[in-house]
């Protein structure tokens, strides 16, 4: 199964990696099996590496360490998404990004990539005037809501199969955060999740992808080098 991109104008990725941008909500299951085939293609050599930028109908995803009590409410789909972590919502007005790429061209470091996919979106995020960051012991991206709590803006979730990624990250734009209420986030009991919106920054997925891609280049190049060991 293919699923058709639409036009990205003038945004563009640096090398021969393929940029995606869905405009209709893409079904978590379809996107899946398209993932997974291409995830197989890269590692044979048979395709270009790709990012992949789309929004889902609302789901609920299991990863590998997903604990079935923390699923509270199953009002939605439940997929078993094969990448790491536990439950994760995804649905509209949320911007998910799935990055395949093929690091055996780069630093074969696991650690490395995750912590280059969430400095990608630290820094996305800081260009909207949100500082976030990531919390020790706590997966994904993380900044101060409204009350002045810490919540999740965004989720990470990989998998590498063979040296090639595949999943990636998700960042709430403007979801319905209320739908989150079904699961426990990541396991993460004691702290909420948050947006954009919410945080009072009308934000479009145009400009969301823009920014994004304006800072594709320092995310890749973080790829060249094994990760820090004081941030591995």
């Amino acid at each position: 199964m293919t699923i058709p991109a639409t036009d990205t104008g003038e945004l563009t990725l640096p090398g021969d990696i393929e940029l995606r941008i869905s405009a209709a909500p893409v079904p978590y299951r379809e996107a899946l099996e398209e993932m997974t085939a291409r995830n197989a293609a890269i590692a044979a050599g048979e395709a270009r590496e790709l990012i992949w930028l789309l929004e889902h109908p609302p789901v609920y995803t299991a990863g590998t360490s997903a604990d079935s009590t923390e699923l509270l409410d199953p009002r939605f789909e439940v997929v078993e998404a094969g990448r790491g972590g536990r439950y994760t919502y995804h649905g509209p007005g949320q911007r998910v990004c799935y990055v395949l790429l093929d690091l055996r061209k780069r630093a074969r470091d696991a650690r490395g990539f995750v912590h280059a996919l969430e400095g990608w979106v630290i820094d996305t995020l800081r260009d909207f005037g949100v500082e976030s960051f990531r919390s020790e012991g706590r997966i994904g991206i993380w900044t101060t809501d409204i009350d002045g709590r810490e919540a999740k803006i965004g989720a990470i979730g990989v998998r590498i199969r063979k040296w090639v990624t595949m999943h990636g990250f998700a960042v709430n734009i403007r979801p319905d955060l209320s739908h989150f209420a079904g699961i426990v986030p990541c396991g993460i009991e004691e702290f909420g999740v948050t947006s954009l919106a919410r945080l009072g920054h009308d934000v479009g997925f145009p400009a969301w992808d823009d920014a994004l891609m304006a800072r594709a280049g320092s995310f890749l190049a973080a790829l060249e080098s094994p990760c820090p060991r004081e941030t591995a």
